[in-house]
């Protein structure tokens, strides 16, 4: 067996083992925090218009589902609600961003300093952004309300009472199966790369010191529907073959605060002019991030 085999297979052992354990681990303190904050509650909180509805939307985003189409129902029931229009637009943004699943296997395959300059991006550009759609007179441009495919689901327990955990392991495992593929699919693409991917050709189009390679990333990611679990085991073999970390943050926000599948839900319940400006928010909140870890990382 060759060396580069040997290096791809090992890899692939060490991040399955790590980022299954992680998260399901994750899965269940955030099950936890569901059932003691019950949707019908969340709903409450982020009635306000004011500064704090908007960094409680922040917060609360973060323990609610795993991808950017799953928060379509909870978004839904936001609005159907009479939530203000600025806190629920930072739940939108923040929600498949700063998921603790999310930041866990970050830190993991980054550490902690690229974890917080993404952390910081999302959290500082979705509050500046829903408060800016708000002042702007955006919530004109809701209609409807939108609909999601069973397998866009939240994982919110909506029935389960606050101090009430049977069935918790039940979910956690569950969400991990469903993930499962993609963060699999990822791991092995990461691993492949890991051990095959010339280094050179990397760093010469995408590398440290390559600042267009920032927009770029991004431009490729907002289009993509790939899980985060599946892209930051990529992107961290990719970080790893010489790509800058810019690039690597770009990408990643990109493809896991935006995808088509979700642009095609929130049509149904957006108009083009508020769907626009989502796109440029995650946009944005890329190139933050990528500019931020290229000059500072």
């Amino acid at each position: 067996m060759s060396t580069q085999v040997q290096d791809a297979l090992g890899m692939f052992v060490f991040l399955a083992v790590e980022l299954s354990v992680l998260f399901i681990g994750i899965s269940l303190l955030v099950g936890v925090l569901q059932r003691r904050i019950p949707p019908a509650k969340i709903e409450v909180m982020l009635g306000s218009s004011h500064g704090r509805g908007y960094l409680l939307a922040a917060g609360l985003g973060a323990i609610t589902p795993f991808c950017s189409c799953s928060t379509i129902p909870m978004l839904k029931g936001l609005i159907r609600a009479g939530a203000g229009f600025g806190p629920t637009m930072v739940f939108l943004f923040s929600s498949p961003l700063l998921n603790p699943i999310v930041v866990v296997l970050l830190v993991a395959t980054f550490g902690w300093a690229l974890t917080a300059i993404y952390v910081a991006a999302a959290f500082v550009v979705s509050v500046g952004a829903g408060w800016l759609l708000h002042t702007l007179g955006f919530e004109r441009y809701v209609r409807g309300t939108a609909s999601c495919s069973d397998g866009c689901g939240s994982s919110v327990t909506a029935t389960a009472p606050p101090g009430k955990y049977n069935g918790l392991w039940q979910e956690a495992w569950s969400d991990f199966v469903k993930v499962s593929p993609y963060l699999f699919i990822g791991i092995a693409i990461g691993s492949l790369i890991y051990g095959f991917m010339p280094m050179g050709l990397l760093e010469q189009y995408a590398g440290p010191e390559n600042a267009f390679a920032i927009p770029v990333a991004a431009v490729i990611g907002v289009p993509l529907y790939i899980r985060a679990s599946a892209v930051i085991p990529l992107a961290g073999a990719l970080m790893v073959k010489g790509v800058g970390a810019g690039t690597v943050l770009a990408l990643i926000i990109g493809s896991a605060g935006a995808s088509l599948t979700e642009l095609v839900l929130l049509r149904s319940l957006f108009t083009l002019k508020l769907l626009a400006a989502f796109v440029a928010v995650i946009f944005s909140m890329a190139m933050v991030a990528g500019y931020a870890a290229f000059l500072f990382f």
